[in-house]
């Protein structure tokens, strides 16, 4: 539509075009000339087009955002002095086709709360008269500096307090059971933690705080999600959302959730779904990882580890006990051995002695049956010496009064008293004469 200057009226009061605004001309009245609503956009898009070119770079953070139909629609706000300043943002289809991949291959998203740097052209939109910026390029170095330079910021006020690594001075328990979760209760995030803790066969207890990931509440959900696990005991904290683009981490760039972790007195982990990109929730964590699922398999290795500990030692024990008892069977088989062998030849040398002993028994016995020949044959010799015998066959024994055998007359005197024994007596004399014999 092409836009004219009003043209100034000298006779008529009052001059009308089809092509042309209307002026009405008032007697002594301001000469000033009047617009249209419709001519008043018009010229306003025009002077915008004349005063800015081509377009123009904005910053800003984005607010409001919203899709409406194929179509996006939001506002860029700065904060000045406590003064909100906005200026509203069309973005249209066929602009967002274009950017997607630009926006895709740095891992951007466009979202409440990003910051961003557009360039576009401006336009009052004569139906509802609101001055937009209709973007038709933007600049992802700009959000992915700022990005960097909060967190530089949050982590070098961290470092300074020491709090940049003090949460991985916790130590974790030996079995982690006992496990708090911070996440979007619901969501693939949780999903798949708690499916990956299932497959493992652990009794894991679960105490689930749920919490936005991104978005204005985020920051706020999470640190109260930290707290509240810290008032319900755990052996850990999981800290977990799923994946997205870049700056759908901005909340956990914060220096709320940063101290929130880093100050925590239970071990944190966190799975914050990225596999490129860290934030500094990850920084002061105790241990992070990639993803929920890594989460899960963290935890499960960690008592997998005792459970594979202890059978070790339950193995170990065993080993040593079977070597003990087996070593213990030896000896005493040994011993027992040496028992049977010893037995046997104590047996054996009882034997020989026995067998020795029966051999000298029997030759006692011939011994004995010599003996006893002889005392018979001495028992009959003495039979034949018996003095009754001789004193029965006439003999006779004298003895003096005192029992002194009479062997010789210079033995006796005359007059000594003499016993003679006879076979059936004694017989008393006394010595008158000697008579020796003649040689």
């Amino acid at each position: 539509m092409a836009i004219r200057q009003p043209s100034m009226a000298t006779k008529s009061p009052v001059v009308t075009s089809a092509h042309q605004p209307t002026l009405v001309l008032m007697p002594d009245a301001d000469l000033s000339p009047t617009f249209t609503v419709g001519e008043l956009t018009d010229a306003i898009n025009a002077q915008l087009k004349s005063g800015f070119g081509g377009g123009v770079w904005v910053t800003g953070e984005i607010s409001g955002y919203r899709d409406q139909g194929q179509h996006t629609y939001f506002s860029l706000v700065e904060d000045i002095d406590g003064k909100k300043a906005m200026v509203n943002v069309a973005l249209f289809a066929n602009v967002k086709r274009n950017l997607r991949p630009m926006l895709a291959s740095n891992r951007l998203e466009l979202q409440d709360g990003t910051k961003v740097r557009v360039f576009g052209t401006l336009d009052v939109y004569a139906p509802s008269g609101r001055l937009s910026l209709k973007i038709s390029d933007l600049d992802p170095r700009f959000t992915l500096g700022d990005i960097t330079a909060s967190r530089d910021r949050v982590r070098n006020a961290l470092t300074v307090e020491g709090l940049l690594r003090r949460n991985a001075e916790h130590s974790i328990p030996t079995v982690p059971l006992r496990v708090a979760v911070v996440t979007s209760i619901g969501s693939a995030a949780w999903h798949d933690f708690t499916v990956e803790l299932g497959s493992s066969g652990f009794g894991f207890h679960l105490l689930a705080f749920d919490a936005r990931v991104q978005g204005d509440q985020a920051e706020e959900m999470v640190i109260a999600g930290i707290s509240a696990a810290v008032e319900h005991g755990a052996d850990v904290i999981a800290v977990m959302r799923g994946g997205g683009a870049r700056n759908d981490l901005a909340a956990f760039d914060t220096e709320g959730i940063a101290r929130a972790i880093a100050t925590c007195p239970l071990p944190v982990i966190t799975g914050l779904g990225h596999e490129i990109d860290s934030t500094i929730a990850d920084e002061v964590a105790h241990t992070a990882l990639k993803t929920p699922t890594a989460c899960a398999g963290w935890l499960i290795e960690r008592v997998q580890r005792f459970v594979d500990d202890t059978e070790s030692k339950w193995i170990a024990i065993a080993e040593r006990v079977s070597f003990e008892l087996t070593g213990h069977a030896d000896r005493l088989e040994s011993r027992a051995s040496r028992v049977v062998t010893r037995t046997n030849s104590a047996i054996e040398r009882s034997a020989e002695r026995l067998r020795s002993r029966k051999d000298r028994l029997a030759r006692t016995s011939v011994t004995l049956e010599r003996i006893q020949m002889s005392m018979m044959e001495r028992e009959r010799r003495l039979a034949l010496l018996d003095p009754a015998r001789l004193l029965k066959r006439g003999w006779t024994m004298t003895t003096t009064s005192d029992g002194r055998p009479v062997t010789s007359i210079a033995d006796l005197s005359q007059g000594d008293e003499l016993l003679t024994r006879v076979a059936d007596g004694m017989v008393t004399s006394t010595v008158t004469a000697t008579t020796p014999e003649e040689q």
